[in-house]
Order: C-alpha cells, then sequence, then structure tokens
C-alpha cells in the first residue's frame, strides 16, 4: 500500500495547547422531538473517542452540540484544560475564541467555486486572521503542513470545484488540521473514501492523538474502524449511551445486537489482536 510519508516540515510540532471538551447530562433535539437524552461524555488530550450506534441514534447531533452548532435544551460543555484547569462553558467564548480551540469536520460541505485547494485549506486560519489582514509566515506553514498530512499536497494548485466528492472531503479535512486546535470533531471522515485514504485518515486520527496531544471526538459507522483507532467507545442507541469503555468491553456480540437488532459473532484475530466482527445474515446461515 502506498502510504503518505510527511516532510519534516509537516513532522514539526504542531503549536496546540492540550484542551479537554466535555458535556455532562446533554439533551438535544429538533423542535419537540428529543434526539439525545442525559449522554454525558469526556475528549481528553492524547485521546480518540469514538461514537458508534446506529443511523437516528444521535451520535452526529451530540457532535453538533459540543461544536455549538446544534443548541444545548439541558446540560452543560466546558472547555478547559489538560487537568480541568480553567473551565469555563463553551457559551461563554467568542467564535473566535472557541474556534482556536475547537474544530469540527462535518458530514456535508459544498464544493467552493473559483478556489483552488490551497485556498480552501487556508480557511482553516480564519480564526487567527486580524480582519482584512493576510496570511502570516505562521499560516502558510500551518497550510503547508496540514496539505502534507492529509496527503493532498499533490492537487493544492487545483481547482476545487473540480474534485471528486472523495478528493473534496480530505481537502476539507486539510482545512481543520490547518486550524490547529486542542480539539478535534469528526463526522464520519471516513466516508466516500476509498480503502487506501480510509486508513491513511484513521493514521492520521491516531497521529493527531499520539504525537500531538489532540483530543479527538469522531463518528464512525463501521465498528472495525471505530475498535482499531479509538482508545474509548460510546455505543448510542435511541439517545442514550448503551455502553462506553475500552473497545473489547463495548463491542460484545449482546451490546451490538441491542443496538442494531442483529445478532453477531465477534471474535480477535489472534495474529493482530484486531476485533472481527462479523453479522449473522439469512444467507450467512447457510
Amino acid at each position: 500500500m502506498v502510504t503518505v510519508s510527511p516532510s519534516a516540515t509537516a513532522q514539526a510540532s504542531i503549536e496546540r495547547s492540550p484542551r479537554r471538551l466535555a458535556g455532562d447530562g446533554l439533551a438535544l433535539g429538533y423542535g419537540a422531538v428529543p434526539v439525545v437524552r442525559g449522554v454525558s461524555v469526556e475528549l481528553r488530550p492524547g485521546r480518540v473517542t469514538a461514537l458508534v450506534g446506529p443511523n437516528g441514534s444521535g451520535k452526529s447531533t451530540l457532535l453538533r452540540g459540543l461544536a455549538r452548532l446544534h443548541p444545548v435544551s439541558d446540560g452543560s460543555v466546558v472547555l478547559g484544560g489538560a487537568e480541568g484547569d480553567g473551565e469555563e462553558p463553551v457559551a461563554s467564548l467568542s467564535a473566535r475564541d472557541f474556534a482556536r480551540q475547537v474544530t469540527l469536520f462535518a458530514q456535508s460541505r459544498l464544493a467552493p467555486q473559483g478556489l483552488s485547494v490551497r485556498e480552501v485549506v487556508s480557511f482553516g486560519r480564519h480564526p487567527y486572521r486580524r480582519r482584512f489582514a493576510g496570511m502570516s509566515a505562521q499560516d502558510r506553514d500551518a497550510v503547508e503542513r496540514a496539505l502534507e498530512l492529509t496527503g493532498v499536497r499533490a492537487m493544492a494548485d487545483r481547482a476545487a470545484g473540480e474534485l471528486s466528492g472523495g478528493e473534496l472531503q480530505r481537502v476539507w479535512l486539510a482545512a481543520c488540521v490547518a486550524q490547529e486546535t486542542g480539539v478535534v470533531l469528526l463526522d464520519e471522515p471516513t466516508n466516500h473514501l476509498d480503502l487506501r485514504y480510509q486508513v491513511e485518515t484513521l493514521d492520521l486520527i491516531r497521529d493527531l492523538a499520539d504525537e500531538h496531544g489532540v483530543a479527538v471526538g469522531v463518528v464512525l459507522h463501521d465498528l472495525d474502524h471505530a475498535a482499531r483507532v479509538a482508545d474509548e467507545l460510546m455505543l448510542m442507541a435511541s439517545g442514550r449511551v448503551l455502553a462506553a469503555g475500552a473497545p473489547l468491553d463495548v463491542l460484545t456480540a449482546d451490546h451490538i445486537q441491542n443496538a442494531y437488532g442483529v445478532a453477531v459473532d465477534v471474535s480477535v484475530d489472534e495474529r493482530t489482536g484486531h476485533l472481527r466482527i462479523d453479522p449473522v445474515s439469512r444467507h450467512s446461515r447457510r
């Protein structure tokens, strides 16, 4: 498999302050319809927390609530240092201050017209730029690191509006990386990507946590991907947390059947130590 080898510039330490983002007893909904019911979650520096569960379980709504993009009807969201020091409600932060500390990779973003890939990636630097000011040397370095880390440098001068859906997804991911925040929220970042870039995106998620101390919260549909990338899993169903903890403890046959309504066989590969989850369909019973 071909892998992206970041340059020395890309591997340079990214200036981030370790941040902890936590939601306590969160309730969110759409109008009078509740979607998330009394969920607590903690994203810690250097750790990857994956949210999994069936469609409609509230995963993406919860992530958007943490990112201040969906109103929280009950509970609280706070942002603080690695040990909870300097903790403050995210609602008290200005939009610029919040964007310097937390970024969200959303599922759907429009294809920008008339802009190059490098210009789209530079959107990630807006929270750091003064009004009407140009890009600083630090901004340009951050953009180049992000291009390299996400494997899109080769298309940096291409028109973003001409890219495929998977290519554009990687460009928006690069913009999030360029934002250089201590907390990164990712909503289905491997969706629409081919096998190579699924693997490299999961590797990037681990690099953000392991090498840069970022607190990562990620929504994933693929349970195998979640088991491989996450330190902690939250399995959601009907807006509540069905199970939370280490992947081996959460992704049991009983938990998965309770959440998804389908029988599965769960095993551990003796060679790799990875979980293997096989749904039991009508045809697989033969």
